[in-house]
């Protein structure tokens, strides 16, 4: 079984047995036809994967991993705030005219600060720390930047980063504020998954365990009979996760220096629907 299924299933079942839900209260999502987006939640979820063990994708369903990583690539990589820079159309419910979500996501992580080294962007700064200062403890992104939120399209939902090294083992910890465990949940492990491998590498260390801190991990109304069925699919051994390791530099991967070896997954038929 894939541990990412594992986590998942058992994630799921918890919700469902002892979740509170908020159907009492005013809630902001909208479902397509008005209706309010109702949800059960779970409070306070830590899961933890160790990218030596195995590469954390679902088998119980399909996650579109080219999609995963182009998105991971468009905020980190290429630090952009529109739409028309990405491949999928996920974000464009949240987009302007003009394709941008605001001042969210790449934006904040390409907004440069002063150091006594010199002038870094978030990712940057990362970066050189991991090379010049691996023992520092300060090696965190944030793109909840309060003077900022007014102009987001939609606040970051996983907001933060912190690296940690120990020995020759980079690990990390991604905080999200809110998590669709439907639609969202295996797409932002299985991304900050490969950022942890893509940075690793390029910074001289192994990939070793991400930990995902998430403070409202929740299931929609509309989404629960989809969720029971997935939980009760045969979860399948996880993939292997083949990575072009010629790579020196962060900014030279692309979506294709990562392909995914004997990925086995049962297919979801029913269409999943998005609150907005």
């Amino acid at each position: 079984m894939s541990r990412a299924d594992d986590i998942f299933i058992s994630n799921c079942k918890e919700i469902i047995k002892y979740g509170v839900w908020d159907t009492d209260a005013q809630v902001r999502p909208r479902w397509e036809d008005g209706t309010p987006a109702h949800t059960v939640k779970k409070f306070g979820i830590v899961n933890r994967y160790n990218l030596q063990e195995e590469f954390p994708i679902q088998t119980i369903r399909r996650c579109a991993f080219k999609s995963c990583v182009d998105e991971i690539l468009w905020i980190w990589q290429k630090k952009s705030n529109n739409v028309h820079d990405l491949h999928s159309h996920i974000w464009d419910s949240w987009a302007d005219e003009t394709g941008s979500i605001g001042k969210a996501y790449g934006y904040q992580l390409a907004k440069k600060s002063i150091y006594n080294e010199g002038e870094f962007d978030q990712v940057d700064r990362v970066l050189y720390d991991l090379k010049h200062n691996p023992a520092s403890r300060r090696i965190m992104t944030n793109l909840y930047n309060f003077e900022d939120l007014h102009e987001m399209h939609l606040y970051p939902c996983a907001y933060s980063m912190t690296f940690n090294v120990s020995g020759d083992t980079l690990n990390a910890i991604l905080n999200q504020r809110s998590n669709d465990m439907l639609t969202a949940n295996n797409w932002n492990v299985v991304q900050y998954a490969v950022l942890l491998i893509m940075i690793a590498q390029v910074s001289g260390f192994k990939a070793g365990e991400l930990v995902h801190v998430i403070a409202d991990a929740h299931l929609y109304d509309r989404h629960l009979p989809i969720v029971r069925e997935i939980i009760e699919n045969q979860p399948k051994p996880a993939p292997r996760l083949i990575v072009d390791t010629g790579i020196t530099n962060f900014y030279d991967f692309t979506v294709d220096s990562f392909r995914l070896e004997n990925y086995e997954y049962t297919p979801l038929t029913a269409k999943i629907p998005v609150a907005i």
